[in-house]
């Protein structure tokens, strides 16, 4: 099996948004034909897990349109164009809580859903933060700032009490990243 059998013959956006356009693909394959694949091309994402000298996590509750309630995530958002992943985890933790920390690394990356979009979602740590400033409401974001103790995470993630997969994965990879502290 190769991603070479399938070749592109046009590509076309259907539908343009903000966030996302829909574009569809005519592809070709020598055995299965000839298909239509819709995909949505999106910028790419970051998390940003927060970590307080307390070792207490800053998490954002927003409420969230796709699911018509709350969700209970750390900051992220999309790296706008000619922003580097890292420079826009610093901006999206100080807009989105207000919270700024000296040292920042990358903890992994993933496609958020291959199927269908081509983005990364990029996980950052920032250890030590502190609070600089009042988070900034921008648009239609309607956003409360808390800390959760970082002990609780794992409890709260198999309660249902956090649900964003993202959010889940960046934590996923804070595990790896500090061998089981979760």
């Amino acid at each position: 099996m190769s991603s070479r059998n399938w070749k592109t013959i046009e590509s076309r956006r259907l539908h343009a948004t903000p966030i996302f356009d829909l574009i569809q693909h005519h592809r070709q394959h020598p055995i299965r034909g000839r298909h239509d694949f819709y995909v949505l091309s999106a910028p790419n994402w970051i998390n940003i897990i927060p970590l307080t000298p307390e070792a207490e996590v800053v998490m954002v509750r927003q409420y969230r349109h796709g699911i018509e309630d709350l969700t209970l995530e750390v900051p992220g958002g999309m790296v706008d164009p000619g922003e580097d992943p890292m420079t826009a985890a610093r901006r999206e933790m100080l807009e989105e809580s207000g919270y700024g920390a000296n040292e920042i690394v990358e903890i992994g990356k993933v496609h958020p859903n291959p199927a269908i979009q081509a983005n990364y979602c990029f996980s950052f740590l920032a250890r030590d933060v502190r609070k600089l400033t009042k988070p900034e409401q921008n648009g239609a974001e309607e956003t409360e700032v808390i800390t959760v103790p970082l002990v609780r995470i794992k409890d709260m993630i198999a309660g249902g009490e956090i649900t964003h997969a993202l959010t889940i994965t960046a934590f996923s990879f804070f595990q790896f990243y500090n061998s089981g502290l979760l």
